[in-house]
This record gives C-alpha cells, sequence and structure tokens, in this order.
C-alpha cells in the first residue's frame, strides 16, 4: 500500500510539474500579448528547456514570434539584429520540421499566415511572413544608407525566409555582388534560373559575368550564356557574350558560326562586327578585317575599337610597304621606290581620319597621338604634327620624343 502511495504521490509530482511548465509557456504567451517582451522571452526559454513543453512545435512557434518582435523592435539594425533574425528563423523552422513539414496543419498555417497591409492585427500573420518584411524593411533602410554589408545580411535572411518572392531574391544576390560575395550572389542568382515564369535574364548577366570575371572560368560562362541564349535568342548582348567567350577559348569555328548567324538578324551591331573582323584578321584575311572595321564606323561612327582597328590596318599595309622599300637593292629601288612610297603615304592619308576620331575619343591617349605625330611628319604636314607634339610634350613633357 505504501509503494502504491508513493507511485501515485510520485504521479501528482510530475503532473504538477508538467501543467507548471505549461503554465510557463502560457504566461510566455501572455506576457508576449500585453508586450512584456523580455519577461516573455525568460519564460519561453525557461520552457524549451522541459522535456515535454520543449518537445512541442507550438513551444518553438512562440519563441520565434517572440524572438521577431524583438527583431522588429530593435532599430540599430547591426550584425546582432541580424543573429536575432536569424535566431527567430530558426525557430520557425524548427517549428514547421515538428510539424513534419505538412503546411496544413494548423500550427503550420498560423506559422505562413500572410501579413495584408491595412488589415486589423488580429487577422495579421505572426510568423515567417511578418519577420520576412521586418527584414526586408532593415535591408531597404540599410540600403539607403549605402551600407550594402547589412543590407545584404537583411536581404539575405528575408529571401531565405520566402525564395519565392524574386524581387527579394535578386535584391539578395545584386547586394552580394556589390559587396564582393561571390558565393552569396550565385546562390541566389542560380536559385532564380528555378523558378519557371521569372524572367531570368538579369541572373544570366550576372552569373556569366561572375563565372568570366569573378572566377576566371571562361568555361563555365560560356556554358551559362549558351544556355541564356536558348531562352532569350533575341537578347544582343548575350551574342557578344557568347561570341566574346568562343574567342578567349579560341574555339574559332564556333566562333565564326556565332557570328555570322548573330549578323543575320542584327547587321550593324559594331560590337559583333568587329569580332567578325578580329576573326578575319586572325585568318590572315587583313582585307577582308578592315572591311569588317570600317563598317563597324559606319554603323556607330563614335565607336571607338572600330576607328583604331581600321586604322591600325592601313598603318601596318604602310609599314609594310616601307619595309619593303628598305629592302629593295639598288636597282629595284631606282625603278619601285617612288610608286611603293606614294602607295605607303596614300595608306597614311586612309589611316588619319580613323586614328584622329579614336583620338577625339580618347583624348588623353598618348599612344594615339604619337602615331598622329608620326603619320603627319612623314606627310609633311608640319602645323599638324606641332600640334600633336604640344599636345605630347604637355602630357609626357618636353623631352618625349628622347624617351
Amino acid at each position: 500500500m505504501k509503494k502504491l502511495i508513493l507511485s501515485l504521490a510520485l504521479v501528482g509530482i510530475a503532473a504538477t510539474v508538467a501543467f507548471g511548465q505549461k503554465k510557463v509557456v502560457k504566461s510566455a504567451e501572455k506576457n508576449l500579448r500585453k508586450g512584456e517582451i523580455e519577461a516573455a522571452y525568460s519564460d519561453i526559454k525557461t520552457a524549451i528547456t522541459d522535456e515535454e513543453t520543449g518537445s512541442e512545435s507550438e513551444t518553438y512557434f512562440i519563441k520565434g514570434k517572440i524572438e521577431t518582435q524583438m527583431f522588429e523592435a530593435d532599430s540599430s539594425n547591426t550584425q546582432e539584429t541580424v543573429a536575432l533574425g536569424r535566431e527567430a528563423e530558426s525557430s520557425f523552422m524548427k517549428t514547421f520540421e515538428m510539424e513534419n513539414m505538412d503546411s496544413t496543419s494548423s500550427v503550420s498555417k498560423d506559422l505562413f499566415k500572410e501579413v495584408v497591409p491595412d488589415m486589423p492585427a488580429n487577422f495579421q500573420g505572426e510568423g515567417v511572413y511578418r519577420l520576412k518584411n521586418a527584414s526586408f524593411n532593415k535591408a531597404i533602410e540599410k540600403y539607403e544608407e549605402d551600407d550594402m554589408e547589412l543590407s545584404y545580411e537583411f536581404f539575405s535572411l528575408a529571401a531565405d525566409l520566402d525564395p519565392k518572392d524574386t524581387s527579394i531574391v535578386f535584391n539578395a544576390g545584386y547586394t552580394a555582388n556589390m559587396i564582393g560575395n561571390t558565393e552569396g550572389s550565385k546562390r541566389y542568382f542560380t536559385h532564380l534560373l528555378d523558378i519557371e515564369e521569372y524572367n531570368k535574364l538579369n541572373a544570366y548577366y550576372f552569373l556569366i559575368q561572375i563565372a568570366s570575371a569573378e572566377e576566371n572560368n571562361p568555361e563555365e560562362a560560356y556554358r551559362l550564356a549558351k544556355e541564356a541564349r536558348e531562352l532569350y535568342p533575341e537578347d544582343k548582348g548575350l551574342a557578344e557574350f557568347e561570341i566574346q567567350l568562343l574567342l578567349q577559348l579560341d574555339k574559332m569555328d564556333e566562333a565564326m558560326a556565332s557570328i555570322e548567324e548573330a549578323l543575320k538578324t542584327d547587321p550593324d551591331n559594331a560590337a559583333i562586327r568587329l569580332r567578325y573582323g578580329y576573326l578575319k584578321e586572325k585568318s590572315g584575311d587583313m582585307e577582308g578585317a578592315l572591311e569588317e572595321y570600317k563598317r563597324t564606323v559606319e554603323a556607330d561612327a563614335e565607336f571607338f575599337e572600330g576607328n583604331y582597328y581600321a586604322g591600325a590596318i592601313y598603318l601596318d599595309k604602310a609599314r609594310n610597304i616601307i619595309t619593303e622599300v628598305n629592302n629593295l637593292s639598288d636597282d629595284e629601288w631606282e625603278e619601285k621606290s617612288d610608286t611603293m612610297l606614294a602607295e605607303a603615304d596614300s595608306l597614311y592619308e586612309e589611316a588619319l581620319p580613323y586614328f584622329t576620331k579614336a583620338s577625339e575619343l580618347q583624348p588623353d591617349n598618348t599612344d594615339i597621338m604619337e602615331i598622329l605625330f608620326q603619320m603627319h611628319t612623314r606627310l609633311k604636314n608640319e602645323a599638324k604634327a606641332e600640334e600633336y607634339n604640344q599636345k605630347l610634350s604637355d602630357k609626357l613633357g618636353a623631352d618625349w620624343l628622347e624617351r
């Protein structure tokens, strides 16, 4: 009988303790409603450590709600604020796990209840979306303060809470890219590629740039460019990326085919036609290259590279003739030199307008100034030669010719 009474007493004590812990959870919730956040947090941390109440999803849900309100109230918006937001996220994710990831359970429905503007407080969600909205607002505030590090941290938290919100996910990737966080940037932009209805063009641009410039991985950049072109075949920028990467990878036949296909629909694209000229030049077709470079300038008179490379072809042709003249025998000199030198001078004349325009487009480029000085000197344009001599003296010093 004594043993029976003792065991009944122990059951009563256990029930009292369990009931006591349930009261702590209720107290936490009550204090939360009253706005006594510190008391609520103290209560819920006690309940979490209890074997029974610590195994209930509702306990973690309340903990997350308290942490969310603490997160909202923290206007310092520091790394400590971020850590608090991540703790709230962890509490909510623990709640969902304890509900076996069942979004139809009553707790999960409250956990993912939307926050709807202008609705009464009792109709508003207090879980994941409230935390997301608070983090988004802090991200915007930090962005406007030009604090990209913390802006990224808050955008990242908001994006992790709601990965279906493509605008926030993009902002997380964008701010990560701004602060040089390559892994973070890749993670969020890559996630956007998996969202079927989303316009992924900008995400592809960022990922191509990261692979090419940040990671020095032209193979991956080309894979992304090719994949993107399948989705956006009319995008001119992607066509240029693909061609540039093919050239970088020394895939000349593929580059040529890609260029010729691109020019069918965009014949006046100066950047693509420049690459066409480059391929022709590399294959030894100098006349074909010159024609393409000249066409880039016809398409865009302000295109520096087209002007420079067209002028360079004429210059190389003139210099080659002068080299030939210098190698002539005495008999050949008498017979051919005047004609050949006149031809070289005519090529210098052809080159002049292209280098002159290139110099106008890059007025601090002393290399082009020197070319113009030499050509005007060769052609006996004394006033022009002196003009460039003066410009070079101003920039490089009066003894620039002696370098």
